[in-house]
């Protein structure tokens, strides 16, 4: 699968670019439409498509618990993975990081641990 994703990115990235040469061979790529690639595959990473990746789970329950626990994590400065609130039925739950393998995330679990107890590594699903 990763693979499969993988091939996937690499071909559209050489589609793009022959693309952009085969309209014009004089016509050289801007920095215009590099940002827009960047953004592209920035939307693409944030909505989980590009590849597989790792989160750490502090909390999943009720929204007064989880905009608890998402300010005690970022109010303390010995975290420095940015953490998120999603909601999915029926809990809201607080998610940190985004890890590009299982041993990043290991090791951030690690640290994390020493103040969330109940912290753990998911893989999130594509919806």
């Amino acid at each position: 699968m990763k693979t499969f994703q993988n091939f996937v990115t690499i071909t559209c990235f050489l589609l793009t670019f022959t693309s952009f040469y085969g309209q014009n061979k004089n016509q050289p790529i801007t920095e215009n439409d590099l940002e827009e690639l960047l953004e592209i595959r920035k939307k693409l990473e944030r909505e989980n498509k590009l590849k597989d990746s790792y989160k750490i789970q502090l909390f999943s329950g009720n929204l007064d618990q989880a905009k608890e626990v998402k300010n005690e994590y970022d109010s303390n400065e010995d975290f420095s993975w940015k953490s998120r609130m999603i909601f999915e039925t029926p809990n809201y739950k607080v998610w940190v990081g985004h890890y590009r393998n299982r041993l990043e995330a290991d090791r951030a679990l690690q640290i994390i641990l020493e103040e969330f107890e109940d912290a753990l590594i998911l893989k999130p699903g594509r919806g």
